[in-house]
């Protein structure tokens, strides 16, 4: 009997997932273990890898196709001694293909009444939506759509219960049997905004006639930035925020990194670590929420989440957003253990390689923009977080010690905290074990 490959779920919410590359043919002999695809989520880069051993009877989904609905049949394999074309042509039967989607709910369906005659009708395709009725699409018809210009509304559904599949829209558009949905989306956008969760900006037609025609062009979002927006979106709108800055010296803080870096071992004739001021302000969090542990929380309508251990998400800029690795129980790890995992995660967030568990979680953040100049900011707390620490130049400042004016390496940080949790003196507090750290570098050691 042949064996359906479905697309994974990757993370506990990922709902769909772009299948970038397929690693192998029609034809190849697959075993258990090997790497067939690798699946783009938001974030990340993910091999697939078989769990059964055959041969590749069929590949259900294209490479480069997007919006592939989890537990979608994307190959067919076929095992041993079956034959591979009886396998192909009788796989996938039972399972939801790439461009469709189940029946929708029963509550989101027509009323029996409106039902029956329906069912009964021989015709396969189904009338196009009146206006303000919910239309049934696949996601890969409605992007299709919407590059086209066309109206969805307007386009016959010929997939179950009148869902409009990716084959309606083709033929609309060789047809032209759909108007432009800008027709349409007067009428329309007084639902949308009524139905939609969150605050609206413009609409791109109102932003786009505040400039000439020609002077731009338009660069579709992609699946990280529209989740970074939905978050950080969230997150100012759910989160009520509170700031705490201070500055801190960094003198001795300098010392010891030069000294420990140069007392490194040697592996392979380069060094076994080499610390960064960031290494160093990751530990000093992770011992302060360590030492402020009622800091060390989440939000929850019904519970406080105390955290065991501090996690130190660090956010990492990579090409169209950036992503957040994080450091688990850094209160526990060498400085030097630090330095080279978060190493390993910065080279791989960059090329897309992560892991949804080396990003997902954590219970607090560093967001360090010192090296770029900046001499101090505040972040947005990115839920499940309660706090986030934001992290500005080092720099030559003059300070006055024992009445003294002196210069000083200095920056400043900013803690930024959801006030549900974690009040502005309990800020001040983690604020300030993070600054002994930081001032009094050795304790970090022991």
């Amino acid at each position: 009997m042949p064996i359906n490959i479905t697309m994974p779920a990757l993370s506990p919410t990922m709902e769909e997932g772009n299948l970038a590359k397929w690693l192998v043919k029609e034809g190849d002999t697959v075993k258990s273990g090997d790497v067939i695809a690798e699946i783009e989520t938001d974030k990340a880069t993910m091999e697939v890898e078989a769990v059964d051993e055959g041969v590749v009877a069929k590949l259900v989904v294209p490479a480069g196709t997007e919006a592939v609905k989890v537990n979608a049949v994307i190959a067919i394999l076929a095992v041993d001694g079956e034959d591979v074309g009886a396998a192909a042509a009788g796989g996938g039967a039972d399972a939801p293909k790439a461009d469709a989607a189940p029946a929708p709910k029963a509550e989101a369906a027509p009323s029996p009444a409106a039902e029956a005659p329906v069912a009964a009708a021989p015709a396969p395709a189904a009338a196009p939506a009146a206006q303000g009725e919910r239309v049934f699409s696949s996601p890969l018809a409605r992007r299709l759509a919407k590059e086209a210009g066309l109206d969805i509304k307007l386009i016959s559904g010929s997939g179950p219960r009148g869902r409009v599949v990716k084959s309606d829209v083709e033929k609309a558009v060789s047809t032209g049997g759909a108007k432009p949905a800008a027709a349409a989306a007067p009428a329309a956008a007084p639902q949308a905004a009524a139905a939609a969760p969150l605050a609206k900006g413009m609409s791109e037609d109102a932003v786009l006639k505040l400039f000439e025609p020609g002077s731009y062009e338009l660069v579709p979002h992609d699946g990280m930035r529209k989740t970074i927006a939905k978050r950080l979106q969230e997150s100012k709108q759910t989160i009520p925020h509170f700031y705490v800055s201070v500055d801190c010296e960094l003198d001795a803080l300098l010392a010891l990194r030069a000294q420990l870096n140069d007392a490194a071992p040697r592996k392979d004739s380069a060094p076994a670590y080499k610390l960064s001021v960031n290494d160093m302000v990751i530990k000093a969090l992770a011992l302060a929420l360590r030492d402020v542990p009622d800091a060390n929380v989440s939000w929850t309508d019904q519970n406080m989440v105390k955290h065991k251990h501090a996690d130190v998400g660090v956010a990492v800029s990579i090409p169209g957003g950036l992503i957040t690795p994080i450091i688990r129980s850094a209160e526990l790890k060498s400085l030097s253990a630090i330095s080279n995992e978060m190493k390993d995660l910065g080279a791989r967030a960059k090329s897309r390689k992560l892991k949804p568990e080396e990003y997902q979680g954590g219970t607090t953040a560093v967001s360090n923009m010192g090296m770029m100049g900046v001499k101090n900011f505040a972040a947005v707390v990115n839920p499940p977080h309660a706090t986030i620490l934001a992290v500005g130049a080092g720099e030559e400042r003059v300070v006055v010690k024992n009445k003294q004016m002196v210069i000083a390496q200095v920056m400043t940080v900013t803690l930024s905290t959801d006030h549900r949790c974690v009040d502005g003196a309990l800020g001040a507090e983690l604020l300030g074990a993070f600054k002994r750290y930081i001032e009094n570098p050795m304790g970090m050691l022991v």
